[in-house]
Protein backbone atom coordinates (compact mmCIF):
# COMPACT_ATOMS: atom_id res chain seq x y z
CA UNK A 1 0.00 0.00 0.00
CA UNK A 2 1.35 3.41 -0.94
CA UNK A 3 0.09 6.92 -0.18
CA UNK A 4 -2.71 7.93 -2.52
CA UNK A 5 -3.89 11.35 -3.55
CA UNK A 6 -7.07 11.93 -1.62
CA UNK A 7 -10.30 13.52 -2.74
CA UNK A 8 -10.89 17.25 -2.65
CA UNK A 9 -12.20 18.71 0.62
CA UNK A 10 -13.52 22.25 1.15
CA UNK A 11 -13.70 24.07 4.45
CA UNK A 12 -17.29 24.62 5.55
CA UNK A 13 -16.16 27.69 7.53
CA UNK A 14 -12.46 28.39 7.90
CA UNK A 15 -13.04 30.59 10.94
CA UNK A 16 -14.94 27.94 12.86
CA UNK A 17 -13.38 25.44 15.24
CA UNK A 18 -13.49 21.98 13.67
CA UNK A 19 -15.16 19.53 16.01
CA UNK A 20 -13.33 16.45 17.25
CA UNK A 21 -15.34 14.09 15.06
CA UNK A 22 -14.55 16.01 11.88
CA UNK A 23 -10.87 16.18 12.73
CA UNK A 24 -10.74 12.46 13.45
CA UNK A 25 -12.36 11.75 10.09
CA UNK A 26 -9.87 14.05 8.36
CA UNK A 27 -7.13 11.96 9.97
CA UNK A 28 -8.70 8.66 8.89
CA UNK A 29 -9.61 9.73 5.35
CA UNK A 30 -6.65 11.97 4.49
CA UNK A 31 -3.60 11.69 6.71
CA UNK A 32 -3.34 8.24 8.26
CA UNK A 33 -2.59 6.46 5.00
CA UNK A 34 0.62 8.46 4.57
CA UNK A 35 2.26 6.18 7.15
CA UNK A 36 1.11 2.94 5.50
CA UNK A 37 4.57 2.24 3.98
CA UNK A 38 6.03 2.41 7.50
CA UNK A 39 3.50 -0.06 8.87
CA UNK A 40 4.02 -2.47 5.99
CA UNK A 41 7.83 -2.30 6.14
CA UNK A 42 7.78 -3.13 9.86
CA UNK A 43 5.30 -5.99 9.45
CA UNK A 44 7.26 -7.43 6.55
CA UNK A 45 10.55 -7.29 8.44
CA UNK A 46 9.04 -8.92 11.53
CA UNK A 47 7.07 -11.49 9.50
CA UNK A 48 3.82 -10.55 11.22
CA UNK A 49 1.26 -13.27 10.60
CA UNK A 50 -1.18 -15.73 12.14
CA UNK A 51 0.99 -16.40 15.17
CA UNK A 52 1.40 -12.74 16.09
CA UNK A 53 -0.33 -11.16 19.09
CA UNK A 54 0.04 -7.41 18.64
CA UNK A 55 -0.77 -4.47 20.91
CA UNK A 56 -0.70 -1.11 19.14
CA UNK A 57 -0.19 1.98 21.31
CA UNK A 58 -1.94 5.07 19.96
CA UNK A 59 -3.69 3.00 17.29
CA UNK A 60 -5.75 5.95 16.05
CA UNK A 61 -8.40 5.01 13.53
CA UNK A 62 -6.90 1.57 13.08
CA UNK A 63 -5.11 1.42 9.72
CA UNK A 64 -2.05 -0.37 11.14
CA UNK A 65 -4.37 -2.81 12.92
CA UNK A 66 -6.20 -3.52 9.67
CA UNK A 67 -2.95 -4.22 7.83
CA UNK A 68 -1.71 -6.54 10.59
CA UNK A 69 -5.09 -8.29 10.81
CA UNK A 70 -5.08 -8.84 7.05
CA UNK A 71 -1.83 -10.76 7.57
CA UNK A 72 -3.59 -12.98 10.12
CA UNK A 73 -2.39 -11.33 13.34
CA UNK A 74 -4.49 -11.10 16.50
CA UNK A 75 -4.62 -7.37 17.15
CA UNK A 76 -5.44 -5.09 20.07
CA UNK A 77 -5.33 -1.31 19.88
CA UNK A 78 -5.57 1.41 22.49
CA UNK A 79 -5.90 5.16 22.15
CA UNK A 80 -7.06 8.05 24.31
CA UNK A 81 -8.64 9.78 21.27
CA UNK A 82 -12.13 8.33 21.44
CA UNK A 83 -13.21 9.83 18.12
CA UNK A 84 -10.40 8.10 16.23
CA UNK A 85 -11.05 4.89 18.12
CA UNK A 86 -14.74 5.03 17.16
CA UNK A 87 -13.68 5.14 13.51
CA UNK A 88 -11.45 2.10 14.08
CA UNK A 89 -14.45 0.25 15.47
CA UNK A 90 -16.48 1.24 12.41
CA UNK A 91 -13.78 -0.10 10.12
CA UNK A 92 -13.68 -3.50 11.79
CA UNK A 93 -17.48 -3.69 12.11
CA UNK A 94 -17.78 -3.13 8.36
CA UNK A 95 -15.60 -6.15 7.64
CA UNK A 96 -12.09 -4.74 7.87
CA UNK A 97 -9.43 -7.13 9.07
CA UNK A 98 -11.15 -10.30 7.90
CA UNK A 99 -9.07 -13.44 7.81
CA UNK A 100 -7.10 -14.26 4.67
CA UNK A 101 -8.57 -17.11 2.63
CA UNK A 102 -7.78 -20.51 4.09
CA UNK A 103 -7.10 -19.35 7.64
CA UNK A 104 -9.09 -20.33 10.70
CA UNK A 105 -11.70 -17.90 12.07
CA UNK A 106 -10.47 -15.63 14.85
CA UNK A 107 -11.74 -12.87 17.08
CA UNK A 108 -12.14 -9.36 15.76
CA UNK A 109 -9.78 -6.63 16.89
CA UNK A 110 -9.99 -5.59 20.51
CA UNK A 111 -10.09 -1.81 20.90
CA UNK A 112 -9.56 -0.08 24.25
CA UNK A 113 -10.17 3.62 24.86
CA UNK A 114 -7.89 3.90 27.86
CA UNK A 115 -4.29 3.49 28.98
CA UNK A 116 -2.44 0.41 27.68
CA UNK A 117 -2.81 -1.44 31.01
CA UNK A 118 -6.55 -1.71 30.26
CA UNK A 119 -5.65 -3.93 27.30
CA UNK A 120 -4.29 -6.75 29.47
CA UNK A 121 -4.84 -10.06 27.61
CA UNK A 122 -7.02 -11.70 30.29
CA UNK A 123 -6.90 -15.48 30.07
CA UNK A 124 -4.83 -15.38 26.88
CA UNK A 125 -1.18 -15.51 25.95
CA UNK A 126 0.77 -12.27 26.47
CA UNK A 127 1.55 -10.02 23.53
CA UNK A 128 4.65 -10.77 21.48
CA UNK A 129 4.64 -7.48 19.56
CA UNK A 130 4.11 -3.93 20.82
CA UNK A 131 4.04 -1.06 18.34
CA UNK A 132 4.14 2.71 18.81
CA UNK A 133 3.49 4.05 15.31
CA UNK A 134 2.83 7.67 16.32
CA UNK A 135 6.23 9.11 15.27
CA UNK A 136 8.19 11.12 17.82
CA UNK A 137 10.85 13.71 17.12
CA UNK A 138 8.94 16.69 15.79
CA UNK A 139 7.56 18.34 18.93
CA UNK A 140 9.20 19.26 22.20
CA UNK A 141 8.33 16.70 24.86
CA UNK A 142 6.86 14.04 22.59
CA UNK A 143 9.53 11.58 23.76
CA UNK A 144 8.32 12.10 27.32
CA UNK A 145 4.75 11.36 26.29
CA UNK A 146 5.66 7.91 25.00
CA UNK A 147 7.41 6.78 28.18
CA UNK A 148 4.28 6.32 30.35
CA UNK A 149 2.54 4.31 27.62
CA UNK A 150 5.51 1.97 27.34
CA UNK A 151 5.72 1.60 31.12
CA UNK A 152 2.09 0.50 31.12
CA UNK A 153 2.33 -1.78 28.09
CA UNK A 154 5.64 -3.62 28.47
CA UNK A 155 4.44 -5.70 31.47
CA UNK A 156 1.67 -7.07 29.21
CA UNK A 157 4.22 -8.54 26.78
CA UNK A 158 6.04 -11.84 26.92
CA UNK A 159 9.69 -11.93 27.91
CA UNK A 160 11.73 -11.32 24.77
CA UNK A 161 8.77 -9.73 22.96
CA UNK A 162 9.43 -7.25 20.16
CA UNK A 163 8.74 -3.54 20.62
CA UNK A 164 8.78 -1.11 17.68
CA UNK A 165 9.30 2.62 18.20
CA UNK A 166 9.01 5.12 15.35
CA UNK A 167 10.17 8.67 14.69
CA UNK A 168 10.64 11.32 12.03
CA UNK A 169 13.80 11.12 9.98
CA UNK A 170 16.42 13.89 9.58
CA UNK A 171 14.90 17.28 8.65
CA UNK A 172 16.93 17.38 5.44
CA UNK A 173 15.15 14.17 4.36
CA UNK A 174 11.67 15.38 5.37
CA UNK A 175 10.03 17.97 3.13
CA UNK A 176 7.29 18.42 5.74
CA UNK A 177 9.76 19.77 8.33
CA UNK A 178 9.45 23.44 7.23
CA UNK A 179 5.66 23.16 7.44
CA UNK A 180 5.92 21.84 11.00
CA UNK A 181 8.13 24.79 11.88
CA UNK A 182 5.14 27.00 11.07
CA UNK A 183 3.33 25.39 13.99
CA UNK A 184 6.18 26.27 16.34
CA UNK A 185 6.35 29.87 15.12
CA UNK A 186 2.61 30.44 15.50
CA UNK A 187 2.62 28.86 18.95
CA UNK A 188 5.32 31.22 20.22
CA UNK A 189 3.52 33.46 22.69
CA UNK A 190 3.97 34.25 26.40
CA UNK A 191 1.24 31.72 27.15
CA UNK A 192 2.57 28.83 25.08
CA UNK A 193 6.33 29.43 25.29
CA UNK A 194 6.36 28.46 28.96
CA UNK A 195 4.85 25.07 28.15
CA UNK A 196 7.84 24.10 25.99
CA UNK A 197 5.60 23.20 23.06
CA UNK A 198 6.60 23.59 19.44
CA UNK A 199 8.59 21.94 16.66
CA UNK A 200 12.15 20.85 17.23
CA UNK A 201 14.45 18.86 14.93
CA UNK A 202 14.61 15.14 15.70
CA UNK A 203 17.81 13.99 17.33
CA UNK A 204 19.77 10.98 16.12
CA UNK A 205 19.29 9.00 19.33
CA UNK A 206 15.70 9.97 20.21
CA UNK A 207 14.38 6.44 19.81
CA UNK A 208 17.35 4.85 21.56
CA UNK A 209 16.90 7.17 24.54
CA UNK A 210 13.21 6.24 24.85
CA UNK A 211 14.15 2.55 24.62
CA UNK A 212 16.78 2.92 27.35
CA UNK A 213 14.33 4.68 29.68
CA UNK A 214 11.83 1.87 29.14
CA UNK A 215 14.42 -0.84 29.80
CA UNK A 216 14.30 -2.12 26.20
CA UNK A 217 17.23 -3.56 24.27
CA UNK A 218 17.66 -2.23 20.68
CA UNK A 219 17.81 -5.02 18.12
CA UNK A 220 17.89 -3.29 14.73
CA UNK A 221 16.50 -0.29 12.93
CA UNK A 222 15.41 0.91 9.52
CA UNK A 223 14.28 3.88 7.47
CA UNK A 224 11.18 4.03 5.28
CA UNK A 225 10.13 6.54 2.65
CA UNK A 226 6.66 7.90 3.42
CA UNK A 227 5.79 10.68 0.97
CA UNK A 228 2.82 12.84 1.87
CA UNK A 229 0.62 13.14 -1.23
CA UNK A 230 -2.61 15.16 -1.41
CA UNK A 231 -5.07 15.77 -4.23
CA UNK A 232 -5.10 19.53 -3.59
CA UNK A 233 -4.01 22.24 -1.19
CA UNK A 234 -7.21 22.18 0.87
CA UNK A 235 -6.84 18.45 1.54
CA UNK A 236 -3.20 18.94 2.54
CA UNK A 237 -4.11 21.62 5.09
CA UNK A 238 -6.91 19.54 6.59
CA UNK A 239 -4.76 16.44 6.75
CA UNK A 240 -1.86 18.16 8.47
CA UNK A 241 -4.10 19.98 10.96
CA UNK A 242 -5.74 16.64 11.84
CA UNK A 243 -2.43 15.36 13.26
CA UNK A 244 -2.69 17.48 16.41
CA UNK A 245 0.77 18.96 15.78
CA UNK A 246 -0.80 22.37 15.14
CA UNK A 247 -3.09 22.48 18.18
CA UNK A 248 -0.85 24.86 20.15
CA UNK A 249 -0.63 27.14 17.11
CA UNK A 250 -4.41 27.24 16.77
CA UNK A 251 -4.82 28.03 20.46
CA UNK A 252 -2.25 30.84 20.22
CA UNK A 253 -3.85 32.37 17.09
CA UNK A 254 -6.97 30.82 15.56
CA UNK A 255 -7.76 28.08 13.06
CA UNK A 256 -8.17 30.48 10.15
CA UNK A 257 -4.69 31.93 10.69
CA UNK A 258 -3.16 28.47 11.05
CA UNK A 259 -4.82 27.28 7.84
CA UNK A 260 -3.59 30.34 5.94
CA UNK A 261 0.03 30.00 7.05
CA UNK A 262 0.16 26.24 6.55
CA UNK A 263 -1.20 26.71 3.03
CA UNK A 264 1.51 29.30 2.31
CA UNK A 265 4.20 26.93 3.60
CA UNK A 266 2.87 24.21 1.28
CA UNK A 267 3.15 26.27 -1.90
CA UNK A 268 6.71 25.08 -2.71
CA UNK A 269 5.31 21.54 -2.81
CA UNK A 270 2.32 22.40 -5.02
CA UNK A 271 2.65 20.74 -8.44
CA UNK A 272 1.30 22.10 -11.76
CA UNK A 273 -1.68 19.73 -11.64
CA UNK A 274 -2.74 21.14 -8.24
CA UNK A 275 -1.56 18.16 -6.18
CA UNK A 276 0.77 18.49 -3.20
CA UNK A 277 3.75 16.14 -2.82
CA UNK A 278 6.27 16.07 0.04
CA UNK A 279 8.91 13.32 0.28
CA UNK A 280 9.62 12.23 3.87
CA UNK A 281 11.67 9.58 5.61
CA UNK A 282 10.67 7.93 8.89
CA UNK A 283 12.82 5.80 11.15
CA UNK A 284 11.89 2.77 13.24
CA UNK A 285 13.75 1.03 16.05
CA UNK A 286 13.20 -2.65 16.82
CA UNK A 287 13.71 -3.57 20.49
CA UNK A 288 13.18 -6.57 22.72
CA UNK A 289 11.79 -6.62 26.24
Amino acid sequence: MTPTLVRHHRYADSTATVDAGTRARDWAEIQERMLAPLYEAVFERLEVGAGTRMLSLGCGSGLALLIAASRGAHVTGCDTDRERLALARERFASGGGQEPAGTAPRARARLVDDVPSAAAPAGEAPYDLLTAFDPIGCAAGDCDGLAPALASAVPLAARGATVVLTGWGPPERCATAPVLRVAARLAESPRTARSGSGWRPPLRDDLEEVAARAGLKPDGSGRVSCPFGYADLDSAVRGLLSTGLFDAAIRATDRSQAEKEVAEALHPHLRPDGTVWMPNVFRYLVCVT
